[in-house]
């Protein structure tokens, strides 16, 4: 498929260009929605499996840097709307992108396991496309995926396949990231934070690993209500904190057994009702159970061995993972050439209304963040 040309003609091939110039393109796209890209549906292999992925590559390069992106855990994988967004406008400034779907991840599970092959798969499906054969990749993850993707880089095989790697509003500490999706608590540059949390990731998180507690066996029910409500906010695509989900929410807790209502309320509740009080250490708990369901999903010992330059991104006022995250992964990578960028011009998943103070401040750091992932292959 052939994106809107909106662009005039290119007076220099897109490989000749400086990182001052392709970031530009990228921000006049991703501002303007004036995307410039060929878009294709393939399929590729991963570990036996068959799944989808989706290449945007830039109109008139027949070799662009490329890179591998992996997505969250969200219900539209590969077709979540700023996903696209991201990827056209990345097109735009010169840069090939494929997006495999992570179908574990779509339906919402805590599956670190996948982001390894899924990259392999990815790398597969450039060469078969033409793209990058003969030089190394880039490789992002969002959200979930970003710890994922800088652990697979790692990977013995895919040494010297990867240039760079980027990652975007991911976590890393499992107690300090449950706690504050379960109480908006964190604590960034030494100064403490509150801030009313997002709940669709205690929803997510609650889903996967409630009933892996010491005694919460018997509490399905509520997990699978905690699923269901996550599922229905991704395929809304409106933010889960939203009152339009505030009688679904009612609905799905008659579904749990009376006795376990309580439990349900811990984690979700109507957006005109006040959570109850914590009746247990609810992020301590979640953490113990996550890492003895699949010890990967804290990813702090898997970082260190991370071949290529890394560069983190997050949002100041992210409320699903909180932006402390960032310098700990940053800590853990511990390489020096690892770039770090807090800023208030990213939310998570959707795109915020800035105010124009803060954004002459944030501009010229966010600037050139931007201009080092864009220039990482």
């Amino acid at each position: 498929m052939l994106g809107r040309a909106l662009w005039g003609k290119r007076s220099l091939p897109f490989r000749m260009t400086s990182p001052s110039v392709r970031t530009l393109r990228y921000a006049r796209a991703w501002t303007t929605g004036a995307y410039r890209y060929r878009e294709s549906d393939v399929v590729v292999t991963r570990d036996g499996l068959d799944v989808p992925a989706t290449i945007v590559r830039p109109v008139g390069d027949p070799d662009p840097p490329s890179w591998v992106v992996l997505h969250g855990i969200t219900r539209p994988g590969r077709a979540h709307a700023q996903l696209l967004r991201f990827t056209r406008s990345i097109a735009t400034a010169g840069i090939a992108t494929i997006v495999p779907d992570v179908p574990e991840w779509r339906d919402l599970q805590l599956r670190p396991d996948m982001s390894a092959p899924t990259v392999a798969a990815g790398l597969e499906g450039l060469r078969a496309a033409g793209l990058s054969r003969d030089r190394p990749v880039g490789v992002i993850g969002f959200s979930f995926g970003a710890p994922h993707a800088i652990a697979a880089v790692g990977q013995p095989a895919l040494a010297g396949q990867v240039g760079g790697v980027a990652g975007f509003g991911g976590y890393l500490h499992l107690e300090s990231t449950f706690t504050f999706m379960m109480y908006g608590r964190h604590t960034h540059d030494g100064v403490p934070h509150q801030i009313q949390p997002d709940p669709y990731g205690r929803w997510i998180v609650a889903a996967n690993i409630l009933t892996a507690i010491p005694g919460c066996e018997d509490a399905g029910d509520v997990a699978s209500a905690l699923h269901s409500l996550g599922a229905h906010s991704g395929d809304v695509g409106k933010v889960a904190s939203d009152p339009i989900y505030d009688s679904f929410i009612r609905a799905t807790r008659e579904r749990v057994a009376p006795e376990r209502r309580a439990m349900f309320d811990q984690f979700a509740t109507p957006s005109t009702e006040a959570r109850p009080e914590p009746d247990r250490d609810w992020p301590t708990l979640l953490a113990n159970a996550a890492r003895f369901l699949d010890p990967r999903i804290d990813a702090s010992d898997q970082l260190g061995h991370t071949p290529c330059p890394v560069t983190l991104m997050h949002g100041y006022r992210d409320n699903l993972i909180p932006c402390s995250e960032a310098q700990r992964i940053a800590d853990a990578v511990g390489r020096p050439d690892t770039s770090v960028t807090v800023t208030r011009l990213l939310g998570h998943s959707a795109q915020e209304r800035f105010r124009i103070g803060e954004t002459l401040r944030d501009l010229p750091r966010f600037t050139r963040s931007l201009a080092r992932v864009l220039s990482m292959v």
